[in-house]
């Protein structure tokens, strides 16, 4: 019976693409290992995730996929993260009898879950699975769910706080938080309570980023205060983890316009604007970034995606009409200087380029840790989830970002753009926020190098199950 880890991401091209990174990486340390990803499709899936699948089955033969029964969710929820809870959590008695019949056939060493899947963590320890979560964000928002049951219990709710004060952080305004942590009473919150306490109880917890990159919010985790109502269980730092190809849709003619157009750019001098996948703006807002980047003088590459419908069951967007989202005469007024692309650019090669100096991001983990890797200052203009609390610690304690100050409804004005992207690019604020994140690029190589931290702590982790 072969050895093998299961491993379980929610819904999403985003969370399943870092999965199967995560099980390629636990394939370089024990290449005998098997390693089963389970697929759930959901509402929210926007076609990609079939061809990606098909292309990783084609080159990785060790990863297979089992793909869950289609379940119906629940017409109605008040936040995106009850739907990605409830999901998982119909899914419970599939989950259960797959597990079931894998035991049977092989012996399962680990069931990986990652954090809305939580529900799933009750089923795996009922048959006595050594069960991890794979943390898809960084140590630093890790302690604020580790001590969210602490702040439960001590205080009447996040929103009636000035500021929240958790080991390993810096005070954290309630604003920073995701809304459903605002409502105490919610599905949602209930949901994270319960994942942190899980969390706790679980075998470990597999976290993508590295030990240098984060060392308040490490130390405080080791030290066992984010916790305070019984041990740690051991994490694991084995990041950064990053796609090295992670294509998922067939978009050649705008990967070859990016990088072409790149070549021909002066070293350092673009700035990148690109906010991740469900990263869209009102047309208003579109127009306001148009002429602060305009007004700005400045060499940029953007990637422009349609503008958010009301039909909130459609899972993808129309190709984006730039002639009418855009101010009139802007294209042709700024092609010798900029280029808008639609929908979607090849992020990693875009800020690998020697041309790309700046990056103007929403403050996903993936691309924080792309941007840290390719040695990018950032901007910082979060959207949704954890977002903000990223923004904090980027800005505020990994001094790699400048951060763009905005309206209480998220807007942001074209002088407050402008200035960023002129304070990013030629200023000694600039300079020295350029400068901390090549520092960090080199300690991300470092962990990643023979002997090094990330290196290490996915060798003690693959050597337990391989011992167990």
């Amino acid at each position: 019976m072969e050895d093998t880890i299961v491993l379980y991401p929610s819904p999403g091209i985003g969370h399943l693409v870092s999965t199967v990174e995560l099980g390629k990486l636990i394939l370089t340390h024990q290449p005998s290992f098997s390693i089963i990803i389970f697929i759930t499709d959901a509402p929210y899936n926007t076609g990609t995730t079939g061809p990606y699948i098909s292309r990783v089955s084609a080159t990785c033969p060790s990863i297979t996929f089992h793909h869950l029964p289609t379940i119906s969710p629940p017409p109605k929820f008040t936040f995106f993260e009850d739907l990605a809870f409830e999901v998982p959590r119909l899914n419970n008695p599939n989950v259960h009898q797959a597990l079931q019949t894998i035991s049977q056939k092989s012996k399962l060493k680990a069931f990986i879950i990652d954090f809305f899947c939580n529900a799933s963590f009750e089923v795996s320890t009922s048959l006595n699975i050594p069960t991890y979560y794979f943390y898809t964000s960084g140590a630093f928002v890790l302690t604020i769910f580790f001590y969210l049951p602490t702040i439960d219990k001590t205080t009447t709710g996040i929103k009636d706080l000035s500021y929240v004060e958790v080991p390993g952080a810096p005070p954290l305004s309630p604003s920073a938080f995701p809304e459903v942590f605002l409502h105490r009473n919610s599905v949602g919150y209930k949901n994270f309570v319960d994942t942190a306490n899980n969390m706790a109880k679980s075998s470990g917890i597999i976290t993508n980023t590295f030990e240098s990159l984060e060392p308040r919010a490490v130390k405080a985790i080791s030290e066992g205060k984010c916790i305070t109502n019984g041990p740690t269980p051991p994490v694991y730092y084995i990041g950064p983890l990053i796609a090295s190809n992670a294509k998922t849709n067939a978009k050649s003619g705008s990967e070859d316009e990016c990088l072409t157009w790149l070549n021909s750019q002066p070293s350092q001098s673009v700035v990148f604007l690109c906010f991740g996948s469900n990263g869209v703006f009102i047309e208003e807002q579109l127009k306001e970034m148009a002429v602060g980047l305009e007004n700005s003088g400045n060499r940029f590459l953007w990637v422009v995606r349609s503008p958010p419908t009301n039909d909130k069951a459609s899972s993808t967007s129309s190709e984006p009409d730039l002639d009418a989202l855009l101010p009139e005469g802007f294209l042709e007024r700024t092609k010798d200087r900029g280029l808008v692309v639609k929908a979607w650019a090849p992020q990693l090669d875009v800020l690998s380029h020697d041309s790309v100096g700046g990056f103007v991001t929403h403050c996903g983990w993936n691309s924080v840790l792309e941007a840290v890797c390719s040695g990018v200052p950032m901007v910082t203009w979060p959207l949704y989830a954890e977002q903000r609390l990223n923004r904090v610690f980027l800005v505020e304690e990994m001094k790699v970002a400048l951060p763009l100050d905005e309206s209480e409804d998220g807007f942001v004005s074209s002088a407050e753009l402008e200035r960023r992207v002129r304070e990013l690019m030629d200023s000694e604020s600039g300079k020295a926020v350029r400068d901390q994140v090549k520092a960090m690029r080199d300690e991300a190589r470092a962990a990643l190098a023979e002997n090094g931290s990330s290196r290490v702590a996915l060798e003690r982790l693959t050597e337990s199950w391989k011992q167990g």
